[in-house]
C-alpha cells in the first residue's frame, strides 16, 4: 500500500519544480547557503503539495482513468490504493505542507495556497475547457517560479523569467494535449473530454505560436533584462533552447512521445544533454564571468 501510494504521489514529477530554484540561479546567490537552503526547502514542500493534487485529481479522475489505455494501471484506478486511505494521505501532505511553508515565509505559503486551489478548479472544472486548460497548466509552473521569489531576497531577477516561463510552460501544455490527442485518436473525447475541443491542426498553430516566442522572449531575456552580464555573453545560451525546442517539437511530431513531458527530461539522452550544457553555459557566465 505504501509503495501504492509514492506511485500515486508521482514521484517522478517533481522534475517540474526545479523552476523554484529559478530565482537562486539568476539573482546570483546560488552560493549563499542560507538562501540555498531556504529554497531547498521550499522546493521540498512544493513537491508534498503538487503530490498532494495528483493524489486528489486521481481521486477526482477514477472512474474516467479505468478507460483509459495507460490510466488505468494507477494505483487507485486499478484497486491497489483503497479510496479511504487516498483521501487521509491528500489531506494529511496539505495540512503538514502549508504548516511548514508559513514558517518559511507567509508569502511562500500563500503561493501553495494559490496554487493548490487552482489546481482542485482544474481537476473539478477548469481541465474540461479548452485552452483554458492549458493557460492554469501554465500558471502552475508561473507559481513555481515564483515561489522561489518568494523564499529569498531577490535584488537581480528579471521578470523577463516569467514571460519566458508562461511561454514555456504554454508549449509543454500544448504539446502534451497534441500527443494525448494523436495517442488516443478517435476515442480521445471518451478519456478526456476537453480534448473534443482540440484538433491536431489547431494544435498544432498553438505550439509553432508559442515556441517561436518562447525563443525571441529568451532571446530578448539574454540581452535586455538588468541582471544579464553587460557583454552579452548570455546569448550564448540561445542555441541550446533553441536545440531543446526543435528537440521536444520532434519527438512529439515523429516518435509521438510528450504526452508525459517529465518523462523526456528523464529518459531522451539529447534532451538532457542539451539541458546540461545550457545549465553548465548559464552557471558560468553567471558565476565565473
Amino acid at each position: 500500500m505504501l509503495t501504492a501510494l509514492l506511485k500515486t504521489m508521482r514521484p517522478r514529477q517533481w522534475t517540474k519544480n526545479i523552476f523554484i530554484f529559478a530565482a537562486l540561479v539568476f539573482d546570483k546567490q546560488l552560493l549563499n547557503a542560507e538562501s540555498f537552503l531556504r529554497t531547498l526547502a521550499g522546493f521540498g514542500l512544493f513537491c508534498l503539495i503538487s503530490s498532494s493534487v495528483y493524489i486528489f485529481n486521481d481521486l477526482a479522475d477514477v472512474e474516467a482513468d479505468r478507460q483509459h489505455p495507460e490510466k488505468k494501471n494507477r494505483p487507485i484506478a486499478a484497486g491497489k490504493l483503497p479510496v479511504s486511505v487516498a483521501w487521509v494521505a491528500g489531506i494529511g501532505l496539505v495540512i503538514l505542507t502549508l504548516g511548514l511553508a508559513f514558517l518559511l515565509t507567509p508569502g511562500f505559503e500563500a503561493v501553495l495556497v494559490i496554487y493548490f486551489l487552482i489546481n482542485m478548479a482544474y481537476s473539478k472544472w477548469l481541465k474540461h475547457i479548452p485552452i483554458i486548460d492549458v493557460m492554469i497548466i501554465a500558471a502552475g509552473f508561473v507559481l513555481r517560479v515564483h515561489a522561489g521569489v518568494t523564499l529569498i531576497q531577490v535584488e537581480r531577477f528579471s521578470p523577463w523569467l516569467y514571460v519566458v516561463m508562461t511561454l514555456l510552460a504554454l508549449f509543454l501544455g500544448f504539446g502534451k494535449r497534441r500527443a494525448e490527442l494523436a495517442l488516443l485518436a478517435q476515442g480521445a473525447g471518451s478519456h478526456r473530454k476537453v480534448l473534443d475541443g482540440y484538433t491536431l491542426p489547431l494544435l498544432d498553430q498553438y505550439i509553432m505560436i508559442v515556441s517561436g516566442t518562447t525563443i525571441v522572449a529568451y532571446s530578448l531575456y539574454t540581452f535586455s533584462a538588468p541582471n544579464v552580464p553587460q557583454n552579452d555573453s548570455m546569448m550564448l545560451t540561445i542555441p541550446f533552447v533553441v536545440y531543446t525546442i526543435f528537440r521536444y517539437l520532434y519527438l512529439i511530431e515523429v516518435t509521438h512521445a510528450g504526452g508525459a513531458p517529465e518523462e523526456i527530461l528523464l529518459s531522451d539522452r539529447p534532451f538532457q544533454i542539451a539541458m546540461i550544457l545550457w545549465a553548465a553555459a548559464v552557471l558560468a557566465i553567471f558565476y565565473l564571468s
